[in-house]
């Protein structure tokens, strides 16, 4: 919430204050389980740590999104990277005192990936709601502070995993000094007033995101829609190794390619999906995304070569891509403040919980039969993706409001309503 005794976060700061914990996020993410596999030799130990890493974000949205609520999101992005950096400090001081390898090291690396992957996801539900409260400020520009941030993710996701595996030769002690040095510098960024000083604490809980959800029947349909569409995603993921190495006959480093090329792709999309929305409003744009994602996804599974398959995969995330930028627009338009962040808690749950399922399905099916399960789940996003934007047409006031009378992102601030500070 505004206060006038205080000014709000600035556009400048949120994009500084995303980029770096995006970047302390993504660098630990990739080279922990690296981390591990350096250290023990053991494939088995590197999977146990993803999964370990992986299992306390889920659940921390549970509880984060009533922690930013209650305290206000600054307090709580500031409060979680400090946390982060005492403990990569601790872990790094315990790994200077261990051997290089054995037991002890390998329980010290596996229990910092769980705390670090639990205050990641704490620090990203408060600072996508910062993002939100600068969005509402732009009204119908929202899109545009949505796709920067969208893209500043992405662009995260391109640079860390080279950070951390480049850190991981000059040795772990480097790599964990980088992310402490990044926390530390998120939380510095974080404001000391505005939000933070003058939040009203709102009692909430995962019981109020889902009412409110609920009540928010544009953001509901895209939410189930995006579920269907991580079902097929997650699958196409999980199966990339298997189908790159076992059914193309490539290398590693090919799958490595594919990602990087389709993160290349996805950056892109971004950038022009923001120009897209100026023209052509939310609606439209997230319908030719999700076209665009389902069909790609039909066509990977039936892909005959390597290049066509890379193609194909990039087409894929180039929809998601597109399809991120119209879910945080949404979410910043149709959320009320007062609840945002238990809301946004729960749509990340229930967006992010077909992702398992889609390993479980990856593990149970034999190899050659994966292109028939992601042309089944291909279809199941394709007909509810359907539902999802024939739903969303029933309430398109909600998603493409009248463009207000805005000033540019470029060269002025933001208009507030009249009620505002």
């Amino acid at each position: 919430m505004f206060s006038s005794r205080a000014p709000s976060v600035g556009l400048t700061r949120t994009y500084l204050m995303r980029a770096i914990d995006a970047l302390a996020s993504a660098t630990a993410t990739y080279a922990i389980p690296l981390l591990v596999l350096i250290t023990t030799g053991s494939t088995a130990l590197t999977g146990l740590a993803f999964l370990l890493e992986w299992t306390p974000r889920l659940a921390a949205f549970a509880f984060a999104g009533s922690l930013v609520d209650r305290w206000g999101a600054g307090r709580v992005f500031r409060t979680s990277n400090l946390v982060r950096t005492a403990v990569v400090a601790l872990a790094g001081a315990v790994l200077l005192a261990l051997p290089s390898a054995g037991a002890a090291t390998t329980s010290v690396v596996l229990a910092f990936g769980a705390a670090s992957g639990l205050l990641a996801e704490v620090s990203f539900v408060a600072v996508e709601t910062l993002g939100a409260e600068v969005s509402r400020r732009w009204g119908a520009g929202a899109h545009r502070v949505q796709s920067v941030q969208t893209g500043i993710d992405q662009g995260a996701l391109l640079v860390g995993p080279l950070l951390g595996g480049l850190l991981l030769l000059a040795g772990p002690t480097v790599l964990l000094a980088l992310v402490a040095a990044l926390a530390l510098t998120a939380a510095a960024t974080a404001p000391s007033g505005g939000t933070m000083a003058d939040h009203r604490p709102v009692p909430s809980s995962p019981l109020t995101g889902w009412r409110t959800l609920r009540r928010i029947p544009a953001l509901a349909w895209l939410v189930g829609g995006l579920a269907a569409s991580n079902l097929a995603t997650g699958v196409l993921q999980a199966a990339a190794p298997i189908t790159v190495i076992h059914r193309f006959h490539y290398s590693t480093a090919a799958v490595g390619a594919v990602w990087s090329a389709a993160a290349v792709v996805s950056l892109l999309t971004v950038w022009a999906t923001r120009r897209a929305i100026d023209r052509w409003q939310v609606w439209p744009v997230g319908a030719a995304a999700a076209g665009v994602a389902t069909a790609a996804c039909l066509a990977t599974a039936l892909a005959p070569g390597f290049a066509t398959y890379t193609a194909t995969v990039a087409a894929v995330m180039a929809g998601d891509g597109a399809l991120t930028v119209v879910l945080r627009t949404l979410r910043s338009r149709l959320i009320p403040a007062q609840a945002f962040g238990s809301t946004l808690a729960v749509t990340i749950i229930l967006v992010l919980l077909p992702l398992p399922l889609a390993g479980a399905l990856v593990a149970a099916v034999p190899a050659a039969d994966l292109p028939h399960l992601l042309l089944v789940c291909a279809a199941l996003q394709g007909v509810v993706m359907a539902a999802c934007f024939s739903g969303l047409r029933r309430h398109r006031a909600a998603c493409d409001p009248p463009p207000p009378s805005v000033p540019s992102l470029r060269t002025s601030r933001p208009v507030l309503p009249a009620d505002s500070p």
